[in-house]
């Protein structure tokens, strides 16, 4: 992406990029893509130009420069906020980043969320809160409980563990192993990833409360 912003920053038409010299061309996207790009993709870029039936309006070519602009004020702001996140969560040392699979912008939003874990008595009590526990039914005297979640409780919360699970599954040999058993059983993949976020809820009550290094049973 960088590469197409600083493209069309320079060049935010077709007739320009057309018109453009051969070697600058080359330069820009040698230089915005860290080598990747050369001479032979300036070339395809300005010849697929150069036969491209787009209007040619100078109105409509300041939009691309200005929200290209746009952009990069935003990413520059994010990267600033993530930067500061990064390093509330060094100076808090939580244990739950050791888990491989969940980053500084993950477990941020999953300590942020859930706050401090001492209001909470148990792992069951956060899965209640983050809306992951199995829905209750009841009628007169009768009580059911059905597979799937309340999808109560905190969304952003719910979301982040989500997140994390699948990556987890994915970098963790013990989450990864427990999801390909719950798989094996016959689930759907997001069914066994509920069960697999179940289980890290419990791992990171354990880690949180007790100060404890993760360390992969695998």
């Amino acid at each position: 992406m960088k590469s197409v912003y600083a493209l069309l920053a320079e060049f935010p038409g077709a007739k320009q990029i057309s018109k453009a010299h051969m070697t600058r061309l080359k330069h820009l996207l040698s230089d915005s893509s860290r080598g990747r790009y050369g001479k032979d993709t300036a070339e395809t870029i300005r010849n697929a130009a150069r036969c491209s039936i787009g209007s040619d309006m100078p109105a409509k070519s300041l939009e691309p420069k200005h929200m290209i602009s746009l952009i990069q004020i935003l990413t520059e702001e994010i990267d600033e906020i993530e930067s500061s996140i990064q390093k509330i969560m060094d100076t808090l040392d939580a244990p739950i980043l050791g888990i491989p699979g969940i980053n500084y912008r993950m477990g941020a939003m999953i300590l942020a969320e859930l706050g401090d874990l001492s209001r909470f008595s148990s792992p069951d009590k956060v899965l209640a809160y983050a809306g992951m526990s199995p829905s209750t039914y009841q009628s007169g005297q009768l009580t059911s409980s059905y597979a799937h979640m309340e999808k109560r409780g905190s969304r952003c919360l719910r979301y982040a563990l989500f997140n994390a699970t699948q990556y987890v599954c994915m970098w963790d040999p013990t989450f990864k192993a427990y999801l390909e058993k719950k798989r094996s059983e016959g689930k759907h993949y997001f069914v066994a990833i509920s069960h697999a976020a179940k289980k890290l809820v419990r791992l990171i009550y354990h880690l949180q409360t007790t100060g404890e290094a993760y360390c992969s049973m695998l």
